[in-house]
């Protein structure tokens, strides 16, 4: 596993890889539109029940809490996906966020122990993403790929670095 300190500069430099293979000339054909459930391995189990919502908020730690996780899938290695979900903040520039966990359900890693790795989303984008609601649900645009990353919440199995960062429309 690859321990990245959260910094933009840190995230970015570990998410180099991914950006160098960013399509020019992007057509709406060439994006992959992610589930949450696409990211766990065929034939394992989603989202465990337990973590699908708001539960007590104690004193112990929610990253000790973190379920393992079943494993990932390299499937959308170095393609531009768009994937919906919950932002929790991690760096900030100015009153944007600039690297944040994208999390498949409101209070995830806050309120309840963190999903598996493999439900869970490293972002990083160069241009802040300023919102006037933390529990909005936003929509990311950007490459994605499997990247075993710790940060001080979780345990984190997947990198996005966004082009398009915006609110969730149904």
């Amino acid at each position: 596993m690859v321990t990245l300190p959260i910094t933009r500069r840190g995230l970015c430099l570990g998410l180099a890889g991914l950006a160098g293979l960013r399509a020019t000339g992007l057509r709406a054909d060439d994006i992959v539109d992610l589930q949450w459930r696409d990211l766990v391995p065929e034939n394992q189990d989603y989202i465990p029940p337990a973590l699908q919502g708001f539960g007590p908020h104690d004193e112990t730690a929610m990253a000790s809490q973190q379920p393992a996780s079943s494993g990932i899938r390299s499937d959308w290695n170095g393609r531009i996906v768009r994937l919906s979900g919950f932002i929790i903040p991690l760096d900030f520039d100015g009153q944007g966020v600039t690297v944040f966990m994208l999390v498949p359900f409101v209070g995830a890693c806050i309120h309840v122990p963190p999903p598996p790795a493999n439900q869970l989303v490293l972002v990083t984008t160069e241009r802040p993403f300023e919102s006037d609601r933390l529990f909005a649900p936003i929509t990311v645009t950007g490459m994605f790929g499997a990247a075993a990353t710790q940060t001080q919440l979780a345990e984190v199995g997947y990198a996005l670095s966004a082009d398009d960062i915006t609110p969730y429309r149904t």
